[in-house]
């Protein structure tokens, strides 16, 4: 009979394209994930997987399986996170997806407040650039709780907490820094460092550019919000990031800009939301976030 333990395999192997590095990011032993997948498949009578130059892609029965897969998973994870030994003692694990660059501040320190409370609450979280895998995610049903810009969910699973403004990244002694607010305007012709092709920061930044008729020249790309901000303070180019996402001791390269850009944020919680969801929604309620007096919502 297939276990859980086949599920969560499988799901590793069709997100990392090959058993060794599913058996690398399970800590466990190649054999062990190709034995499993090789049971799970003899059981169900289909092939899962297909051997392309590279790396594993599910089948077309293969994609359905995963669909049901990753709802079984999380399904399992979400009832061992409401199994209590009394009021306050939590257990199990919650999952936390919030989009490349929100809540920077805001999340870790309502997640440490989480912690003190719960401390057997095993929480994972992770960073998400692609608003439409967020959305999917959401949608699934895999996610326990979400920090994102949007969502399709109804008022009874999405909180609005806030606002996250955008801010402009200068390098050193850039001649825009005098100012205390930037015109975008005035960053014609100037390099950008861009985010991944298909990152929700990256839609982001080119809407907010075209909007003001300026068209990026790209210096470089990045993955992370941290590393475009460190890229621009070294001169490399200008970037535009969340203002909770710029680290400690940029603070002096980053201007707000004229027209100011902000974008929602919004806590998606599960449906039959456990204590954890409910407390942790609670708590970043009680954060600051960024309330513009006027501001064009970045499309």
């Amino acid at each position: 009979m297939s276990s859980l333990r086949q599920f969560e395999y499988a799901l590793a192997v069709a997100e990392e394209g090959s058993v060794t590095a599913a058996a690398e990011r399970l800590h466990v032993a190649q054999p062990s994930v190709s034995q499993q997948i090789r049971g799970l498949e003899r059981e169900l009578g289909v092939q899962l997987f297909a051997r392309t130059p590279t790396g594993l892609v599910p089948t077309v029965v293969g994609r359905a399986f995963l669909r049901e897969a990753e709802i079984a998973v999380s399904a399992s994870r979400r009832a061992r996170a409401t199994a209590r030994a009394g009021a306050d003692e939590l257990v199990g694990e919650l999952v936390v997806a919030v989009q490349m660059g929100f809540g920077t501040q805001q999340l870790p320190r309502a997640l440490s407040a989480l912690r003190r409370r719960f401390p057997r609450l095993e929480v994972t979280v992770f960073e998400e650039p692609s608003a439409a895998e967020l959305e999917r995610l959401c949608r699934r049903g895999v996610l326990d709780f979400a920090l994102m810009p949007a969502c399709e969910r109804g008022p009874a699973g999405a909180h609005h907490l806030g606002d996250e403004e955008l801010v402009v990244v200068l390098g050193a002694g850039q001649r825009q820094a005098a100012a205390d607010r930037v015109a975008l305007r005035d960053l014609a012709g100037e390099p950008w460092v861009r985010f991944d092709r298909d990152s929700a920061l990256d839609g982001v930044l080119l809407n907010v550019l075209r909007d003001n008729g300026l068209t990026p020249a790209t210096a470089a790309r990045v993955s992370q919000t941290a590393t475009a901000v460190r890229w621009a303070a070294q001169g490399l180019g200008v970037t535009l990031v969340p203002a909770s996402a710029v680290p400690d001791g940029h603070e002096h390269l980053v201007r707000p800009v004229s027209p100011a850009v902000s974008q929602p944020v919004i806590a998606v919680v599960r449906q039959d939301a456990g204590p954890a969801e409910t407390a942790l929604l609670e708590l970043l309620r009680e954060e600051e976030w960024f309330v513009p007096a006027s501001s064009s919502p970045a499309s």
